[in-house]
């Protein structure tokens, strides 16, 4: 397949609002760090408000819908609370994710198969009020098939166990990127991307063309500063 697009980054910035909420503090800024990643390059900034609120609040998104620049996608389950806000906040692009009471982070991919209904009712309504939506899914056949859908032009394939073990499953994410891009939907990846197997994902699954990455980058920024950790990224995705 012909690749028609530039890659590009999405910053997740929720580390950020979690040393901030660490001692319940105004400070240091999800939103402050939200410019700095746009103005090294970053094409989209990420966050995701979960239930328990131990990072992002709804007043980040707020003002980070007034004040990005690019692209603010935000990432949140598919529940009543989550839609009020959403609507309230109107992101650009809403990535809908599972989320267990509890985890430490994202444990796994939205099972569209089994909740199709219910999803593509909650995303009909996202895009009744302009807003694109993403599904966050395990690179899995069936869950790429279930995910096409009416108000949904994005899929996120989730990239853990990538992260974690590598081998076969770089496979996996290249097949599941091929059939989406068939069905006509966007791809992107995210979940524990780093320094050391981004390159290998670009070049084993090019047609991937959204990359989110959070904690390795916010990690990476401790010891070379935001803006040189974004350049870092930006130049394994070329």
């Amino acid at each position: 397949m012909t690749q028609v697009f530039s890659r590009r980054l999405g910053v997740n910035v929720d580390h950020v609002a979690t040393l901030r909420q660490a001692r319940q503090a105004r400070y240091p800024d999800p939103l402050a760090a939200a410019l700095i990643a746009e103005r090294a390059g970053a094409a989209q900034i990420t966050v995701h408000i979960r239930g328990d609120r131990r990072h992002i609040q709804e007043h980040d998104i707020t003002r980070m819908a007034a004040s990005v620049q690019t692209l603010l996608n935000v990432e949140a389950a598919a529940t009543d609370e989550m839609e009020a806000i959403l609507l309230r906040t109107r992101p650009h692009r809403v990535t809908l994710v599972a989320e267990r009471a509890g985890e430490v982070t994202t444990e796994g991919g939205l099972n569209v198969s089994s909740q199709r209904d219910g999803i593509a009712a909650f995303c009909a309504r996202l895009h009744a009020a302009g807003i694109r939506t993403s599904l966050f899914i395990d690179p899995d056949i069936e869950q790429v098939h279930a995910s096409a859908m009416p108000g949904v032009d994005m899929v996120e394939l989730n990239t853990a166990r990538w992260a974690e073990h590598g081998g076969h499953e770089l496979h996996r994410l290249a097949r599941a990127t091929t059939l989406a891009r068939e069905l006509g939907l966007a791809v992107a990846a995210g979940h524990g991307l780093n320094l050391q197997n981004l390159r290998p994902l670009v070049l084993g699954a090019p047609d991937i063309e959204e990359y989110n990455i959070g904690h390795a980058l916010i990690g990476d920024a401790v010891f070379l500063g935001l803006e040189a950790s974004v350049r870092r990224y930006l130049e394994l995705l070329a």
